[in-house]
């Protein structure tokens, strides 16, 4: 029903900037080396910053799920009968 999402673009991306990353680690200049530290660092906290923020809305996807059906079972008690109307005149 549901297909996972197809990540190869990403993935691509990721080996392409990690083996760019390896390039720049072999330079002689100190300030790219410790650049190149930084950028594998940051990258790792961004993929737990995603990760830690799709965990949080699926929490919050739960919670509304519940919420909604909550909602919908306390309406459904609470609504009245419907009243139907032929159109006839009683006089």
């Amino acid at each position: 029903m549901f297909k996972p999402d197809d990540t190869t673009y990403n993935d691509i991306r990721e080996r392409s900037f990690m083996q760019w990353l390896s390039e720049m680690e072999q330079y002689d200049d100190v300030a790219v080396r410790g650049g190149v530290k930084l950028a594998r660092e940051y990258m790792e906290y961004l993929k737990k910053e995603n990760m830690r923020l799709q965990d949080e809305n699926n929490l919050k996807n739960e919670y509304l799920k519940k919420v909604k059906m909550k909602s919908m079972a306390t309406e459904k008690i609470q609504r009245e009968p419907d009243v139907v109307d032929c159109g006839c005149i009683y006089g």
